[in-house]
């Protein structure tokens, strides 16, 4: 397994970042004048040649820039999960205890809060009653990635394909991400699945997921799914 330095680590984790920001190749340059690093443009760019190298980086076309693989993906969201820093706090409780007593309008109510805050596509899921609510279309196929034709209907075709295998999903209580190539669903491999099974009031038990590109912003989603999971517990 490749050792990272702290600077490639750097490195890495604010192309992941500007990269979901901006859907643009990052430069050494761009690097060098936001955040400096104490060295020059040419030292980071040599640093990301080797991240490339090692598979963490591609260079699209001509670019200069570099864009995340999903093995870069993957070590940006490691390095999250491992801070324990999520937030835990993102949702009030006022909405929520307006739906305790109505289990479907609760799912509905979360799986749509969950949307708003994480600005994918997100589903919820009733084991017990084998109910399921979707939410998040409108705001999901703005996003880029789906201006291709082929790229929503492998979306819709991914999300068909976990609904369908939804009572055989083998998962713990903590938050699982599949990035890209990872992901076992078909058709999968431009998107990412962030998914945890939880325990909704009144002890129904279910799960949550958010759905998007693997250019999603993993810690705003990884912490919405992390508070609501957290808020579950108070009741």
């Amino acid at each position: 397994m490749v050792e990272l330095t702290e600077r490639q680590k750097g490195i890495l984790n604010n192309v992941v970042k500007n990269y979901i920001k901006s859907v643009e190749p990052v430069s050494s340059e761009f690097l060098e004048k936001k955040y400096g690093f104490g060295v020059c443009s040419s030292t980071i760019r040599n640093e990301m040649q080797k991240l490339t190298d090692d598979g963490f980086l591609s260079q699209p076309h001509t670019s200069a820039g570099r864009v995340p693989t999903d093995k870069g993906y993957r070590f940006f969201v490691d390095s999250l999960l491992e801070e324990h820093s999520l937030k835990e706090d993102i949702f009030e409780t006022d909405w929520f205890d307006r739906e305790m007593d109505d289990a479907i309008k609760l799912l509905q109510s979360v799986t749509k809060n969950l949307a708003v805050v994480s600005s994918n596509l997100s589903l919820g899921y009733l084991s017990d009653k084998k109910i399921l609510w979707k939410e998040g279309w409108e705001e999901i196929i703005k996003e880029p990635e789906f201006k291709e034709r082929k790229l929503i209907d492998d979306f819709i075709s991914m999300v068909k394909g976990f609904e369908e295998e939804i009572n055989n999903l083998d998962l713990d209580a903590e938050i699982k991400v599949y990035i890209g190539k990872e992901n076992p669903l078909p058709k999968a491999r431009e998107f990412s699945v962030i998914v945890s099974k939880c325990c909704f009031p009144k002890k129904e038990k279910g799960f949550l997921a958010i759905f998007g590109p693997k250019r999603m912003e993993y810690e705003k989603s990884i912490g919405s799914l992390n508070s609501l999971i957290h808020l579950f517990e108070k009741f």
